[in-house]
């Protein structure tokens, strides 16, 4: 008959021995195995007599059980230790200067709205930001769009669910910071408002989430001729020329009157497109003298308050100035496209250093 103490003594230190995962396996094998020691004593258990059978079958039952546990407990030990050490094998020194990496570069988009910043800064505007999330008195009615205008519709617009009156949505320009700014200070205005607009669109020009910069001028005395200024500086700083062709075509907007769309001069052909030459125009943004129902919305007389506002798309701007051909490639974080459309982070757009460096 097998010493069940002796047993215990050598299968428990065996267990506890054993330094790696491989050498542990063969422990389990050699004693809980089918031809393992604590398997072949089970085994013996019919040639005893009753009384002793039940004893030792007890007593070994007891031992395997006790053996498994420890091979388990032991087993995530190593696993544990070996963690630590391929752990500290494999360290990075995060001190070290970097090696064999592409440098970071600055996105268009973030390079253009830089851009349109520095410029309008000279001239005297700040910058005024608003949720992305809107509400539809803020994105429509404060704005003169009236209910029943295509802008409105499901199409166009990206609804939110949640609140009950199925009114939230996902901002479909940025014209609802201009609302939110005339409500919320005192006139004299002069700010523009960069940011992600969301509309259900999408091709080689359209995207779901794009980037506008809207600006918003109430002054005293403000006409259309200091609109026309306005975006003719901006727009010969913007694309670096001493002077670009402009066009205001009649247009509408229900949030200005009179509205414009705003064109410039340029040349066209399959290889390029070149602004500020050429017999061709090419449509830019939108503008307008903001209409009196909108300073009406907003708490302001408009027989003693008047004023202008433009719109203009950031990554149309960025495929106009850097030749970016296709709308898409913006949001594909493909590091390669990034790394040749990218630029120097360290350079800063200004208008004494230059905008694009």
């Amino acid at each position: 008959m097998t010493d069940t103490a002796q047993l215990r003594s050598e299968s428990l230190s065996a267990v506890s021995n054993a330094g790696t995962a491989a050498a542990l396996e063969e422990q389990r094998v050699a004693l809980l195995g089918r031809k393992g020691r604590i398997t072949e004593a089970l085994k013996n258990l019919g040639q005893l007599a009753p009384e002793e059978r039940k004893t030792f079958g007890a007593a070994i039952n007891a031992l395997k059980e006790e053996v498994a546990a420890l091979i388990d407990t032991r087993q995530r030990d190593l696993q544990r230790a070996e963690r630590d050490i391929k752990i500290a094998s494999e360290r990075v020194d995060v001190t070290l200067p970097a090696r064999h990496t592409l440098p970071g570069r600055i996105h268009p988009v973030t390079q253009v709205i830089e851009e349109i910043t520095a410029i309008f800064a000279a001239m005297g505007f700040t910058v005024a930001e608003g949720p992305d999330i809107e509400d539809d008195e803020h994105n429509f009615t404060a704005l003169n769009i009236p209910a029943t205008h295509p802008a409105r519709q499901m199409h166009d617009t990206f609804y939110l669910q949640g609140n009950g009156d199925g009114k939230t949505l996902l901002r479909t320009h940025t014209s609802p910071v201009q609302i939110r700014t005339m409500q919320n200070g005192k006139p004299p205005f002069r700010f523009i408002a960069p940011g992600a607009t969301y509309r259900c669109d999408s091709d080689q020009t359209h995207t779901p989430m794009f980037h506008q910069v809207e600006g918003f001028v109430v002054e005293p005395g403000i006409h259309m001729g200091h609109l026309k200024g306005c975006i003719a500086e901006f727009l010969q700083a913007f694309f670096e020329l001493e002077k670009v062709p402009l066009r205001f075509r009649p247009s509408y907007f229900p949030f200005t009157e009179p509205s414009a769309e705003v064109d410039v001069g340029c040349k066209r052909s399959k290889e390029e497109l070149v602004i500020g030459a050429g017999n061709d125009w090419l449509e830019i943004m939108g503008c307008g003298m903001i209409h009196p129902n909108v300073l009406r919305n907003c708490g302001l007389d408009p027989n003693t308050h008047q004023g202008f506002a433009f719109g203009m798309g950031v990554e149309r701007l960025a495929m106009l100035k850097y030749g970016l051909p296709d709308l898409r490639t913006f949001f594909e974080s493909d590091v390669r496209w990034l790394s040749h459309y990218g630029f120097d982070p360290l350079l800063q757009p200004s208008l004494a250093g230059g905008l694009s460096g």
